[in-house]
Parts: C-alpha cells; structure tokens; sequence
C-alpha cells in the first residue's frame, strides 16, 4: 500500500508545509531506509524534538489552567495525556497511519495500526510543525488533538496510577499484594511490545499489552482494576 497524499494530510492538520520533505521525513518509518536507499533520513528526530514540544506545551496548559492542583497531580494527569495509547488515538483521528512510508515487513506485520508506530508518528510531525511554524501552531494541535481527552481523562480517573492503585484495594480486601511478570516479548528492540500478567498469589488476574514493560503493567492492573469492579 503506497502512502495516501501528503497534501490530504495537511488538510486534516488544517496548515501546509512550505518544505514539503519535512513532513515526508516526519512520516517515515526508520524500516523504510532499509528498502529505499533514495531516503536518507528517518523520523526518529523529529520525535525526539515533537516529544520535548509536547511536554512543554501540555505542562504549560495544565499550570495555567488548573492554578488549585498540586504538583503531583498534575504529574500524573500529563503522564496520561502524553502516554503511547493517547497519542496513538489521536493518529488514528486523523488517519495518520495511512501516510506512514513503512517497509513492506512492516506493513505486513500491522506497522500502520501499531501503537507505538502511530505514537511515534504524532510526536514526530510535531516536530516538524514545530520547525515549519513555531509553537503556536503546536498548540493549536496539541489542544485539538491530544489535550481534548482531558476531560475524559479527569472523569474517569485515567490519571491514577493502575498498579498503585490495585496494590491498595488489593491490601486492603484481600490482604495480599499483586505482583507482575512479563508473559511475552514481541518486534524489534527498538520497538518491542511486551505483555504481563497481574497475579493474586499463582492465580492470574489480568493481562495487558505495552510498548515497556512498565506500560505494560499499568495495562494489566486497568484490566484487573475493571474485571474486579474497583474502578
């Protein structure tokens, strides 16, 4: 599958790119050198910079618009604004995965439907706003596009933190503590995904996927956390 236009992209940004290898840069995949020696560049850098964009401009947002919430709050509800899963939603509102430049391995492996792909994928063509337009076009992305989970994220707790959280309910109902393995590894290193397992002494309590063992752990006790009915 050839990647769809950029200029259908640009509409959906809702901005043009005067240096349109910016953006081509910014939507390919590090997999895609590898097939076509024409590419010398990959996106990886451009999500190094649009990662660092994000953070400041969602920091910002949050100190400005919550005055009355402590640090470490605000700590955790950033967290989940910038996490992989939200950022991957927010790809695929604007179908980024279909003007992703990925390998034909990748593509047959569901490069364009994959999580960390689609994350990576946001923060880098932040990136390149960030170098085509400066920061007041990243916010206007930012606020369009990942801070507008906000409110669901404060209703529905998604700022807390899983595991800590089914660690306390856990000690307190059932006098025990949960403890994680990791069930499986799968992708490249530098992509992997991994799943864990949360279990209540040997027996199995929830499972869950993540781009890092951590985010995958988190995943497991929300499943937990739901199956039990302590959300």
């Amino acid at each position: 599958m050839l990647p769809k236009s950029q200029t259908l992209l640009e509409k959906k940004l809702g901005y043009s790119f005067d240096d349109p290898t910016l953006l081509r840069t910014a939507l390919t995949h590090r997999s895609y050198l590898n097939e076509n020696r024409d590419m010398r560049e990959h996106n990886e850098r451009l999500e190094f910079l649009g990662d660092a964009v994000l953070e400041l401009v969602v920091t910002d947002f949050l100190y400005h618009s919550m005055p009355d919430t402590p640090e470490g709050k605000m700590t955790s509800i950033r967290a989940a604004l910038v996490r992989k899963e939200n950022l991957a939603r927010a790809a695929r509102d604007l179908s980024l995965g279909d003007f992703l430049y990925l390998s034909k391995g990748e593509e047959q492996t569901g490069g364009r439907e994959n999580d960390y792909i689609l994350a990576n994928s946001v923060e880098s063509v932040l990136g390149a706003t960030y170098l085509e337009h400066g920061l007041k076009y990243c916010r206007k992305f930012i606020e369009k596009n990942i801070l507008n989970r906000l409110d669901l994220i404060l209703q529905h707790k998604l700022h807390r933190d899983s595991k800590s959280y089914l660690q306390e309910m856990a000690q307190e109902k059932l006098q025990l503590t949960p403890t994680y393995r990791i069930l499986s590894e799968e992708g490249p290193d530098h992509e992997k995904i991994f799943e864990a397992g949360v279990y209540f002494g040997e027996m199995l309590q929830g499972q869950g996927k993540g781009g890092s063992k951590r985010a995958a752990e988190l995943k497991a006790a929300e499943v937990s956390l739901r199956q039990l009915g302590w959300e």
